[in-house]
């Protein structure tokens, strides 16, 4: 049965000036994802990413390490929502980070807008960009797509009916590095494993990170 894996990028660097950029603990996720890849021996096909530069470092790294030789696809449909400027939008908001951004997100979702920008537009386009995948999949064959949580969470909320609060329960928990798995078959795509970074847990504390 075909498979579809949705990678998490690896920890990004949320104390620098580019955001976008992997940490060390990110290229460090990122090999022990691959090394994990490798050792399940997949058939891997197709292989896509986001375009943000921290999901595409993290495939660079983990196909490396997997032996996998296959440049992935960029898919700008994979990309994360703009979690910065969804803040942006109230900045004297109160609370933790994780508190402004449930609120901001609460809102967004909730907003009923269409365009560019919008919630509606955003699930649309990682809807459509998952079933791009899907048609693309060959028996026995796993693709592997490089994204972040906030799409992640978007799919699954979407397999599931889940309202928006799982949404935004599923995005706060999803680790740097994890692996979520999706089968298709003729029932369609359903979500058999969420968030699994087992790969990870030898590598200490450090590296089970949520930024």
């Amino acid at each position: 049965m075909p498979t579809i894996y949705l990678i998490r990028h690896g920890k990004a660097s949320p104390e620098a000036d580019d955001y976008d950029e992997l940490s060390a603990p990110g290229y460090e996720q990122a090999r022990l994802l691959g090394a994990e890849l490798r050792r399940r021996d997949l058939k891997v096909g197709p292989v896509v990413s986001g375009s943000l530069r921290r999901q595409r470092q993290t495939a660079g790294t983990a196909l490396a390490e997997a032996g996998v030789d296959e440049a992935p696809e960029v898919d700008r449909r994979w990309d994360e929502y703009d979690h910065l400027g969804l803040l942006a939008l109230d900045p004297q908001g109160s609370g933790s980070l994780q508190d402004r951004l449930d609120a901001s997100l609460t809102a967004w979702t909730g907003s009923g807008e269409t365009g560019p920008g919008s919630w509606n537009h955003f699930r649309d386009g990682v809807a459509s960009a998952l079933t791009d995948v899907v048609t693309r999949l060959e028996r026995g064959h796993t693709a592997l797509v490089f994204t972040s949580a906030g799409v992640i969470a978007t799919v699954c909320s979407m397999l599931l009916s889940t309202s928006t609060s799982g949404f935004l329960a599923m995005n706060r928990i999803v680790v740097n590095g994890s692996v979520t798995k999706l089968l298709h078959g003729r029932g369609g795509t359903q979500l058999v494993g969420f968030n699994d970074h087992a790969h990870l847990e030898h590598g200490g504390t450090e590296l089970m990170t949520y930024r």
